[in-house]
């Protein structure tokens, strides 16, 4: 008989019974057994699947896949968060020596991380107006050597959007591919491998995730892209949990019915601000951005909100508002943020699934 400390360790396996759950479990491991070492050595010669967590996982594997079926594309693969995503999507494209062409109101993580750290790797960044075409065009006829153009579906505060179909057509004709970043718009709304896109990114910590429980990033398109943005999530350690990737597989379940409550309650907000503040929603999606006059205290108003939220991020099934200035672009300089009209009274508020009623009632008790 084996000893107490030798079964405690060796308990049940999940191959040795038959188990077929409704739902696909947590593969809550950071490796993978086999039953010799010529099993072991087939998984290098591409006969297996499964090794170490960091290279792949079940429920990664099935969120990366569940997101390229939404978005419409081939392949997708998950990452560490949205920000590692956005990073492993320029690296499929772009390497020292290339140029990268950017929308200049993209989300302030993404901004930093294309002035500040691509430049770390010898690429070369330049920001315009994506809503100026002739712009956009004129920086791929004087910069031959700019591979990628990144934007987003919807961009975050001021909710442009993008002409994303008029975009890839012009960046084609200079063979350049486009990443866009989905995750405000969700293929809910748009989706933009469909439209063109090489590259779709998502933070899916946000509105595919929809509960602010689980950090993850998703990026889908081109399978030979993703190709080599999987082997940059690998080898710079980028990979997300499983656990993680399960959470956030089980939120996307509900993400068309949170996004229809959501989009409709931010429909409301933005009707119900228009003509107290200067208001800016696209009609689509679940973000609204205002901001408040200048007489207005900020802190006294967010002071003021009540269950509203303030928080850092947005998406949450909750009600919440965010503070551009000092958080999502915080690492921008006063004349960034001034060229893109971020201000010290701009208000981003993130509308939840509650009742209409009851946040319009809130935000009422605010401004008054």
């Amino acid at each position: 008989m084996k000893s107490l400390e030798t079964m405690s360790v060796h308990t049940a396996r999940a191959e040795d019974r038959i188990i077929q759950p409704q739902v696909m479990p947590i593969f809550q491991t950071s490796a993978f057994s086999f039953s010799s070492l010529e099993e072991m050595e087939g998984y290098y010669e591409g006969n297996g699947t499964y090794l170490y967590s960091r290279t792949a996982n079940p429920n990664t594997d099935a969120l990366g896949q569940t997101v390229a079926e939404l978005e419409g594309a081939p392949k997708g693969v998950a990452a560490a968060s949205g920000m590692a995503a956005i990073l492993a999507g320029i690296l499929s494209v772009v390497q020292t020596g290339d140029h990268v062409l950017a929308a200049e109101d993209v989300y302030g993580g993404t901004f930093f991380l294309l002035k500040e750290e691509l430049v770390r790797m010898g690429i070369i960044v330049h920001f315009t107006d994506f809503s100026d075409k002739a712009s956009v065009e004129q920086y791929l006829i004087d910069y031959p050597e700019v591979k990628l153009a990144v934007s987003e579906s919807i961009t975050n505060p001021f909710l442009r959007v993008e002409d994303i179909a008029g975009l890839c057509g012009l960046a084609k004709r200079y063979g350049v591919k486009v990443m866009i970043d989905n995750t405000f718009a969700t293929p809910y709304t748009e989706k933009p491998y469909a439209a063109g896109a090489d590259l779709v990114v998502h933070s899916a910590t946000k509105y595919l995730g929809g509960h602010g429980d689980a950090t993850a990033g998703v990026l889908t398109g081109h399978a030979d892209l993703l190709q080599q943005a999987e082997a940059r999530i690998v080898s710079l350690g980028m990979n997300l949990s499983p656990f993680e990737a399960w959470l956030t597989v089980r939120g996307i379940k509900t993400l068309a019915l949170r996004m229809k409550a959501q989009t409709e309650n931010a429909k409301e907000i933005a009707s119900f601000l228009e003509g107290k503040v200067r208001v800016w929603y696209p009609g689509k999606g679940a973000i609204v951005t205002f901001e408040l006059p200048e007489h207005v205290d900020v802190h006294q108003f967010f002071a003021a909100l009540g269950w509203i939220k303030i928080v850092p991020t947005l998406a949450g099934v909750e009600t919440s508002v965010s503070y551009p200035y000092s958080t999502s672009h915080r690492e921008l300089s006063e004349e960034e943020k001034q060229k893109i009209g971020v201000t010290k009274q701009t208000v981003r508020l993130s509308a939840g699934i509650e009742g209409t009623q009851d946040i319009l009632d809130q935000l009422r008790a605010a401004f008054n």
